[in-house]
């Protein structure tokens, strides 16, 4: 498969940060990664969420060209991922969870040593951000400091593009934040300043980042974007708004019957829609996970699977991300996401 390339008619448009076409990596027998096409657009926070094993460091690795893919291509900032140099790399940042370090610097050797190779590099207010002990061998620091000292050698040269392979594995929560923080401030300066939404400085002028976690309390709260590998697998790809405002938990019960009356029965008498998952009922109540429930008519739908006498009591309640991928994992299901 030859590499995606820009034509003439499109030199004018915003580049992805991110564009894959069918990518794979596999190893004899083990397929890493499946086939996988993926794009992030400029100034998104792309959170890629699964399980350990699920190909995640492996997508990440092939986008930095640590190693090769078995079909397919990658592009990020409009290059071909095989062909990247040094210069490239003045604008592509890069950190993992075992992130090694030259543990015979002090944490001010490092960022000096680091400064050389990039021009527009400025460190200054990330080791105020960071409390970093400049004078501290970096052998000598905890894992939480050195993830710390790690991030702040990424973000000093402003980079158009962060890749960031398990950053907060393992670290407390206080350390979490304080890295999310940093991480954050420097996608959206004006608006953390100004108190605004993320939506105040323009997409192309924010860097990207595309950060990997099997955590999902940890991404929910800043990702603008989410990707779910699963078994090396990238079920879907899309704006976390659209996926939190589309999935809901669907609970149907039927009031209780009146002195006298007959209590009513609810009763399945046709197919649930493919949108249903996870179905559970009894005589008098029923659950389902509804995957687009902002696009179809649920109370219709539900009419023509449980028609009733009596009207039931419906109730959609809002999803978290656990509760979203735990039911796409239960139901072994791979729901289409909007067009």
């Amino acid at each position: 498969m030859t590499a995606v390339s820009l034509s003439s008619s499109s030199a004018n448009r915003i580049v992805p940060a991110i564009q894959t076409v069918g990518l794979s990596k596999g190893y004899r027998s083990t397929q890493a990664l499946h086939p996988l096409t993926l794009t992030v657009p400029r100034g998104a926070v792309f959170a890629l969420v699964g399980h350990n094993g699920a190909g995640k460091t492996t997508l990440i690795k092939l986008l930095m060209n640590m190693i090769h893919p078995s079909t397919g291509t990658a592009m990020i900032l409009g290059k071909d991922t095989t062909h990247l140099n040094g210069a490239d790399f003045t604008r592509i940042a890069y950190a993992s969870e075992n992130q090694e370090l030259p543990d015979w610097m002090t944490v001010g050797q490092f960022l000096s040593y680091l400064k050389g190779f990039y021009p527009t590099w400025d460190d200054a207010a990330l080791v105020q951000q960071l409390d970093l002990p400049l004078n501290r061998k970096l052998k000598h620091l905890s894992r939480g400091m050195l993830m710390k000292a790690a991030l702040a050698s990424i973000l000093a040269f402003n980079p158009s593009l962060i890749l960031l392979d398990e950053p907060f594995s393992g670290l407390d929560p206080l350390v979490r934040d304080e890295l999310i923080e940093a991480l954050m401030s420097r996608v959206n300066p004006r608006s953390l300043a100004a108190g605004e939404a993320l939506a105040a400085t323009p997409a192309q002028e924010r860097p990207t980042i595309l950060i990997s976690s099997h955590d999902l309390a940890e991404v929910e709260s800043f990702a603008t974007h989410i990707g779910f590998l699963h078994q090396g697998r990238l079920l879907f790809a899309e704006e976390m708004t659209s996926l939190t405002n589309r999935f809901r938990e669907i609970t149907i019960t039927l009031p209780p019957p009146a002195p006298g009356d007959a209590a009513a029965v609810l009763t399945q008498s046709a197919t649930p829609p493919e949108s249903w998952l996870l179905l559970e009922q009894t005589l008098t109540a029923a659950r389902f996970v509804h995957i687009h429930a902002d696009t179809e008519p649920v109370e219709a739908q539900i009419a023509a699977v449980f028609p009733t006498t009596v009207a039931p009591n419906i109730q959609a309640t809002p999803m978290t991300l656990r509760g979203i991928f735990l039911a796409l994992a239960k139901s072994g299901r791979t729901p289409a996401t909007p067009a």
